[in-house]
């Protein structure tokens, strides 16, 4: 075997040439500790609060507790497989959501991946999970509305784009459906909705999304779900990922509505975690920063200046109570961080009274300088005609020979009641609520019987439409009530009563 020395050299020379020196350096831990969707990991010496680590068989994980020799971290994916001993990698970033207007439309889960099987969905790049509120120098106030469709609330309730405003009630009160008719009304109205369904049954959110697509409401709306099969964390990351993908449309300038469904449910998967975390529990086994999640992520829905282009993010949270305590620790919570509260209650609910309102205990705290002037001219009395009612009505059961003033009101309350009464899923457009709520503090409908008012309604609105199309088209281009569109109101309602009482 005859060997060449320049042709071994030449090969040498070759390989050195071709030899790059890449030496990658990955900060990583080894867990010691696993269970119940938590690890402790031994060694990540330089990581963050809320950064996202890689664990095997590629479940990421989320570090919550920075401790003196270990990370906790909880799973957001399944632990199978995961097993002391295994090596965890960081990965340098905080948990972040795709966001882009190719979300509009889909059903995501709370780390923004694609779950009502169309296809992946084509970002706009990330924004992470977690992002300080707007300062109040970037906010401008609240004076613009944001009408739900529903007459009780766009009239004693009143929501302005950039508030927060509480949906609080027992279950089966009616706390979703008002969520709900709330988005379906922002049909053509230029608002991007999102609905965070957080801790519901899978059947629960699917018939919500089919709601939305016969309704036509999916155009313009976003689902973020994490159902109640679905691990603490997960649940837990769910509503700042919502905001997170509204945040994105706010700052282009664009209006938001988000609903948080609901965040009692949120609370508890917060407490399910910091158990397991070995975290402090206070007043009813919740964490002490409990209040500090929810605020957090409520003051980030703002209307900002339009030095920063105008854009609003407008919060719809709900809260479960039980038998009506809204003085517990998470509704308190709650209601001392959002800007009003819409209560509802069962009793109401059971008489039949739908949407259950209790306009005695509901308030908007700045809903009213986001009224349009036209509602404020009608609905400035009703309230209080509904809080005498509520009080004479109380009294009446025991009392037969009541005068007559008194009987006045009573029958004036019982119409008012009647005309706010108001079926799922058909939100009422701003003008026809002035236009019957006018009639109804009026007078105009105390010859009517009280189980007429709501063929009455109907059939006054068609008479409208056909005969004084004006009217509608003038209280929506003004804004407000005028002499002229008064005179035009009182002859609609004079004419149609006529015939409507001839026909009965």
């Amino acid at each position: 075997m005859n060997i060449k020395p320049e042709e071994i050299t030449s090969i040498i020379k070759n390989e050195i040439q071709k030899y790059e020196k890449n030496i990658k350096t990955v900060d990583s831990g080894t867990i010691v500790q696993i269970g119940d969707g938590v690890a402790r990991v031994y060694g990540l010496d330089d990581c963050m609060q809320g950064e996202l680590l890689i664990f095997p068989n590629n479940v990421y994980g989320m570090a919550l507790n920075l401790e003196q020799d270990n990370v906790g971290c909880v799973l957001l994916g399944p632990e199978e497989g995961i097993k002391e001993g295994d090596i965890v990698e960081r990965t340098g970033k905080i948990v972040e959501v795709p966001v882009g207007e190719a979300l509009i439309g889909r059903v995501v889960n709370s780390l923004g991946i694609p779950i009502d099987g169309k296809g992946p969905v084509k970002n706009d790049g990330y924004r992470p999970i977690e992002v300080p509120a707007p300062s109040i120098i970037d906010r401008s106030s609240v004076n613009e509305p944001l009408q739900t469709g529903i007459k009780a609330i766009d009239s004693m309730i009143p929501i302005g784009k950039g508030q927060r405003e509480l949906i609080i009630g027992d279950r089966q009160t009616g706390k979703t459906a008002i969520a709900i008719d709330t988005i379906l009304n922002q049909k053509g109205k230029d608002v991007i909705c999102i609905y965070v369904a957080i801790g519901q049954k899978q059947s629960t959110v699917a018939h919500i999304v089919n709601t939305f697509e016969e309704m036509g409401s999916l155009d313009y709306t976003i689902v973020v779900s994490s159902t109640a099969s679905e691990t603490a964390p997960l649940q837990y990351l769910a509503p700042y990922a919502g905001c997170s993908i509204g945040e994105y449309f706010m700052h282009q300038g664009k209006d938001v509505l988000i609903v948080y469904d609901d965040l009692s449910k949120h609370a508890v998967a917060y407490r399910t975690m910091s158990l397991l975390l070995k975290r402090a529990p206070g007043r009813e086994a919740y964490p002490g920063d409990v209040f500090y999640i929810h605020s957090r992520l409520l003051e980030r829905a703002a209307k900002l200046s339009e030095k920063n282009g105008g854009g609003s993010i407008t919060a719809l949270p709900i809260i479960e109570t039980l038998a009506g305590d809204v003085t517990a620790y998470i509704p308190t919570n709650v209601i001392s961080i959002t800007d009003g509260q819409i209560f509802l209650e069962s009793e109401l609910f059971l008489a039949g009274q739908r949407p259950a309102v209790n306009a005695g205990i509901s308030v908007s705290r700045v809903g009213g300088s986001a009224q349009i002037k036209a509602m404020k001219q009608v609905s400035g009395t009703l309230r209080l005609e509904l809080a005498q009612y509520r009080e004479l009505a109380a009294f009446a059961q025991f009392g037969s020979d009541l005068d007559k003033d008194t009987s006045n009101r009573l029958e004036k309350g019982k119409r008012i009641m009647e005309v706010l009464k108001q079926d799922q899923y058909s939100p009422m457009d701003i003008e026809k609520q002035v236009m019957i709520i006018y009639a109804v503090t009026h007078n105009f409908l105390s010859d009517i019987k009280v189980s007429d008012i709501k063929k009455f309604e109907s059939e006054f609105f068609e008479y409208v439409d056909t005969h004084y199309r004006e009217i509608g088209k003038e209280i929506l281009a003004k804004k407000v009530l005028t002499d002229e569109i008064t005179a035009q109101l009182d002859q609609a309602i004079v004419e149609f009563k006529k015939i409507f009482l001839q026909g009965a």
